[in-house]
C-alpha cells in the first residue's frame, strides 16, 4: 500500500507517520509539505520524517497529478490550520483548505487513488444549543476555516469522484504532545501556562463547551478510515471524530491541568462575553462504524504527556504566546521576512 500524507510536517503528520509505521509495516509512506513549520520541532527524538520513503516539499495548490500515479491512499491533513490563522489569511484558507483540497481529490480519483482522508473538524458546528451535535445537524460555521471544511466536504460530495472513497473525519479539538507541538489549542496552552508562569488563566466564563481528542488518536481514526470498506459508512462519509467521554466544559479542563502541575493557579474571567465557540458532539456514528479504532487515550494521560514532554526540553517560555509553537506566529514572521508572500507562497529561492 502506498500512502501520500500532506502536510505532514505540521503537529498532526508528526505524529501520524510513526502510527501509520506501527500499523502498516508494509506501506511505503510519502510526505508532501510547505514546509511552512518543519523547523518547529519539540522533542529529541530523531526527525519523524525518518519513517518516510520519500519527502517531497511544495505548495498543495500546485501538487503534480504525476506523484500520485501508484498512490492508493491520500490522508490530506495540509491546511491554514486554525481560526487566528484563517482570519488573518481569509481568501488563502479558502484556496487552500478548499479549493486545492476538491482539486487534489479530482486529481486522485483520475489517477486511480482508492481511499482520500480528509481532516476536517467539529468547528464546522460553532455556536450550538446544549444538545450534542450530530452528523445530520444543521451547520454553523463561524470562522473562514471553520468555513472552509464544510466547503471542502460539500465538494467532496459533488466532485466526480468515481470509486474512489472519501472520508471527511470531523475531528474534536486536537490536543496532546507531538514532535511539533503546537500551543495554540487550549489543552495545550494550558499546561504550557502552567509549567512557565504556574497560573492558568482563562479568558471567558469557563462555561463554552470543547470536544477534544488527542493527537495519538487522531492517528487511530485516520489509519480506520484509510482502509475502512465502503460497506462502512458509504463511499463518501463525513463523521465526527472522537468519543462522547471527551466533551469538556474550559473550566474543567483548566482544573485539571492545575492538578497535574502543583502550585498552579486558575483565574476565570467571570464578566466576559458569551464565548460563540461552545458546542458538545455526538460520537455515536464513529463509534458505532470504527469499534476497533475508538479513543485509548484519558484527559489525565494527555495532560501528562505534554507536562512530560515540555519538561524534556526543558520548557520554561512565559511569552510562548508569541513563539514559534504558535503557528500564527511563524506565518506572520516569514511574511515580514519577505520569505513568504501575503498569498502564503515562498519567495523564489526560499524553499
Amino acid at each position: 500500500m502506498r500512502i501520500l500524507i500532506t502536510g505532514n510536517l505540521g503537529y498532526v503528520g508528526s505524529v501520524l507517520v510513526g502510527h501509520l509505521r506501527r500499523a502498516l509495516p508494509e506501506a511505503r509512506l510519502i510526505g508532501f509539505d510547505a514546509a511552512f513549520f518543519a523547523h518547529c520541532l519539540t522533542a529529541r527524538a530523531p526527525l519523524p520524517e525518518h519513517r518516510l520513503e520519500r519527502q517531497h516539499f511544495g505548495d498543495v495548490r500546485d501538487l503534480p497529478g504525476d506523484l500520485l500515479d501508484g498512490v492508493d491512499a491520500i490522508v490530506h491533513l495540509a491546511a491554514v490550520s486554525n481560526d487566528p490563522m484563517g482570519n488573518r489569511f481569509e481568501e488563502v484558507t479558502d484556496a487552500i483548505n478548499h479549493r486545492a483540497s476538491v482539486r487534489l481529490a479530482e486529481l486522485a480519483a483520475a489517477r486511480g487513488v482508492k481511499h482520500f482522508v480528509f481532516a476536517s473538524s467539529c468547528s464546522v458546528y460553532g455556536l450550538a444549543d446544549a444538545t450534542p451535535r450530530r452528523e445530520g445537524d444543521a451547520l454553523n460555521p463561524l470562522t473562514a476555516y471553520a468555513r472552509s471544511k464544510i466547503a471542502t466536504e460539500e465538494g467532496l460530495r459533488q466532485a466526480d469522484l468515481g470509486a474512489m472513497v472519501t472520508t471527511s473525519l470531523r475531528f474534536a479539538t486536537a490536543c496532546g504532545f507531538s514532535p511539533r507541538l503546537r500551543l495554540d489549542l487550549v489543552l495545550n496552552d494550558f499546561v504550557a501556562a502552567a509549567l512557565a508562569a504556574r497560573r492558568i488563566s482563562v479568558l471567558s466564563d469557563g462555561s463554552p463547551w470543547r470536544p477534544l481528542i488527542d493527537v495519538n488518536d487522531m492517528a487511530r481514526a485516520i489509519i480506520w478510515a484509510l482502509t475502512r470498506d465502503e460497506s462502512a459508512g458509504g463511499r463518501r462519509l463525513s463523521v465526527n471524530a472522537g468519543s462522547d467521554a471527551w466533551n469538556f466544559q474550559v473550566r474543567d479542563l483548566a482544573a485539571a491541568v492545575a492538578a497535574a502541575v502543583p502550585g498552579t493557579e486558575v483565574s476565570i474571567n467571570h464578566a466576559a462575553p458569551p464565548d460563540q465557540r461552545s458546542y458538545r458532539v455526538d460520537f455515536s456514528l464513529f463509534r458505532e462504524l470504527a469499534p476497533a479504532h475508538q479513543p485509548a487515550m484519558t484527559l489525565a494521560g494527555s495532560i501528562a504527556a505534554l507536562r512530560d514532554g515540555l519538561a524534556a526540553i526543558a520548557f520554561a517560555d512565559a511569552d510562548f504566546r508569541n513563539s514559534p509553537l504558535m503557528r500564527l506566529k511563524v506565518l506572520e514572521h516569514l511574511t515580514e521576512q519577505g520569505r513568504l508572500g501575503a498569498d502564503l507562497r515562498w519567495r523564489e529561492g526560499e524553499i
